[in-house]
Order: structure tokens, then C-alpha cells, then sequence
């Protein structure tokens, strides 16, 4: 940790998890395979053994395709009402490479908000990061007032 470390916000951990990068430094993967975390981050040793992202991720990946989708295949029908055949051919593959490409950045998201929040196993590390900022701000306090 440098000796003033600007503190991780909400919304750019989220950002971090969502494009796949460690929470904390932004650095390195999140991942080590498609949706396994890995245990540490190679560029700051963050530990994210603790996550517990279960099936959220995909819960939130059906949510957002569902409604995505169900709009869409209906006003098609509306539109259009081409033959079930060409709805399938259109939406399936659509679905399912939705579905597959917003998963791991999903679970990305997830497991940074759970790092940020200090949820979980994550809280020790949340309290390490909160007494390492608070220490940095009075050296810069002292050094600001010298």
C-alpha cells in the first residue's frame, strides 16, 4: 500500500469486477478460468477466497436477458409474425450468447461488490483497508500541516 492510497469506491469496484479486474488495484484478472476466481490477485495479493457469489451472478443474467428478450420476441410478433422456425433461429442463439457473455462479468461485479461492502469473508479485508486509508490521511494531514 503506498503511503496515501486513495480509497475504492462503490461504483468503480463495480466497475473493476464488471470489466474482469481485481476490485482493489484494478490490475490484474479476476479470473483464472471462465467463472473461477482466483484465490489471490497476482498484482496486490488481495485474497478472494471469500467470495461466495453462488448463483446470483446467473440469476442476474436471467433477470436482464428475460427482459431484454421477452419485449423484443413480442413486438417481432407484432411487427412482423414471422413462422416459429425463424423465432427460434433468431432467439435462441441470441440468448444463449447473452447469457454467456454477460455471466462472467456479472459474477465479476458481484464478487466486487462483496469485496467493497466488506460481505462474507471480506470484511477482515475491508477493515485492513479502512485502517490503512485512516492512516494515510493523517500522514498527509501532518505532512500538509508541516
Amino acid at each position: 500500500m503506498s503511503s496515501i492510497e486513495k480509497p475504492v469506491s462503490l461504483s468503480q469496484a463495480l466497475w473493476r469486477g464488471f470489466t474482469m479486474r481485481c476490485p482493489h488495484c484494478g490490475e490484474a484478472s479476476l479470473f483464472g478460468r471462465y467463472l473461477k476466481v482466483v484465490d489471490h490477485c497476482p498484482a496486490c495479493s488481495e485474497d478472494f477466497t471469500p467470495q461466495r457469489a453462488d448463483d446470483f451472478p446467473a440469476y442476474l443474467v436471467i433477470v436482464l436477458i428475460g427482459h431484454i428478450t421477452i419485449p423484443a420476441v413480442l413486438l417481432v410478433e407484432e411487427m412482423f409474425a414471422p413462422p416459429l422456425w425463424l423465432q427460434y433461429l433468431i432467439w435462441l442463439p441470441f440468448i444463449a450468447f447473452g447469457a454467456l457473455a454477460l455471466l462472467q462479468p456479472t459474477k465479476g461485479a458481484v464478487v466486487a461488490l462483496q469485496w467493497q461492502l466488506g460481505m462474507h469473508g471480506f470484511a477482515q479485508s475491508k477493515i485492513r483497508r479502512d485502517a490503512g486509508l485512516d492512516v494515510a490521511r493523517a500522514q498527509a494531514r501532518l505532512t500538509a500541516h508541516a
